[in-house]
């Protein structure tokens, strides 16, 4: 079956974790992804992950994560010659995708001007730390530093969530602006340039907190009991009533096992939840505590009240929930790693992995005989260790 994205070509020159994911989105869903990397000084996400063997041959699991599918073309682009074979590939490609630090690219010669040149169609995405204006943005950045800068890491009482959620998040970002802009060729054959920031969409994750901050500085966010996390007899249980009627039938739920909280059954409207938050906090502490976790857990399912057990990741990733969905694939019949696929399913053309990670180079011929290059033309490239 054909991905829904069959027939789109993407050209990948990048590197860690934002873009390589954001082009990992459409080689699942079958587009011809080719990723891009120099020979020596290939993307450091090879040699990264808990399995030596893997990083030293360059197919660490940070970056096999995002590679499923994917042709990788190994290309000196410091050379005229790297240069112009690039952009002869980049002449049939419908899309380019880079995340170096802005000005890289124009100084490598692959700015959006200079593509368009040889392809006036081309979609181009530049994912960078701050955008390509203002007065950070030509400053490298990571996904911590993007938490720091953000207010991410102060929102989070100082500590920097154990995870990169923000680079995840700009992969999705920049693969649904480039969705639109081959929606918008596709009425009017013209291709664009697009611009993800990394600090715009810190932001945008926390759009609630920033619009609130810009109206009311010194407000502090008042606690809401109901989407708290409460000790149990045995553990943790993180509760979601989130809702008003949300608070109403935890009352009723808490009050069938004979515990009475009038500050709950009165909450009727948002105010009612903010005003007396504290005193529904202590209140609910007192009585979770007194029953095990998965006694809690199978009342509130029961009263369809959401909440879970705050798990390990070791306990998360072997949930019958996700085993069910077939969120993992192998890469290979014999492989025993299973990668992550998406998080969502289609009844056509849906994401799938059916090729394994590439090394690096290991489609560079292929890549070239597919763009018109004879035998001897490729054979020169390699000789001269322009492509490897």
């Amino acid at each position: 079956m054909q991905g829904a994205l069959q027939g789109i070509k993407v050209i990948e020159v990048s590197q860690v974790l934002a873009a390589p994911f954001c082009g990992y989105q459409f080689s699942l869903l079958g587009a011809e992804v080719i990723k891009v990397e120099m020979p020596e000084a290939p993307d450091c996400a090879r040699n990264r992950g808990p399995i030596a063997e893997l990083n030293k041959n360059g197919l660490g699991l940070t970056y096999q994560v995002q590679g499923g599918n994917k042709k990788s073309l190994a290309i000196d682009l410091r050379t005229d010659a790297g240069r112009e074979t690039l952009l002869r590939v980049v002449e049939s490609a419908d899309v380019f995708l880079e995340n170096y630090s802005t000005g890289v690219m124009e100084e490598l010669g692959f700015g959006y001007d200079e593509l368009r040149v040889r392809n006036p169609g081309i979609v181009y995405c530049s994912m960078t730390g701050y955008g390509d204006e203002g007065p950070k943005s030509f400053k490298g950045a990571y996904d911590n530093t993007i938490q720091a800068a953000s207010g991410i890491i102060s929102q989070s009482d100082g500590n920097k969530p154990g995870l990169s959620f923000v680079d995840y998040a700009a992969g999705y970002s920049a693969a649904f602006a480039i969705s639109a802009a081959l929606l918008q060729k596709s009425r009017t054959g013209k291709g664009c340039y697009i611009s993800a920031s990394m600090l715009e969409v810190a932001l945008s994750l926390m759009a609630p907190e920033v619009a609130a901050k810009q109206c009311s500085p010194l407000q502090e966010k008042p606690r809401e009991a109901g989407i708290s996390p409460f000790a149990t007899a045995d553990g943790i249980i993180m509760l979601g009533a989130f809702k008003p009627s949300q608070y109403r039938k935890l009352s009723q739920c808490l009050k069938e096992q004979g515990f009475e909280i009038c500050s709950l059954s009165g909450v009727e409207v948002w105010d009612d939840v903010w005003s007396n938050s504290e005193d529904i906090y202590k209140e609910l502490k007192n009585v979770f505590i007194q029953e095990p976790t998965e006694k809690w857990q199978q009342l509130l399912d029961k009263w369809d009240i959401p909440a879970e057990p705050i798990l390990t990741l070791e306990e998360a990733i072997k949930d019958e929930q996700i085993i069910t969905r077939g969120y993992y694939t192998s890469t290979s019949e014999n492989s025993e790693i299973r990668l992550p696929s998406a998080p969502f399913q289609m009844s056509q053309g849906g994401p799938v992995i059916n090729k394994a990670p590439p090394t690096l180079g290991q489609d560079s011929r292929e890549v070239l005989k597919a763009i018109g290059m004879n035998e001897n033309e490729i054979d020169l490239l390699f000789l001269e260790r322009i492509v490897e």
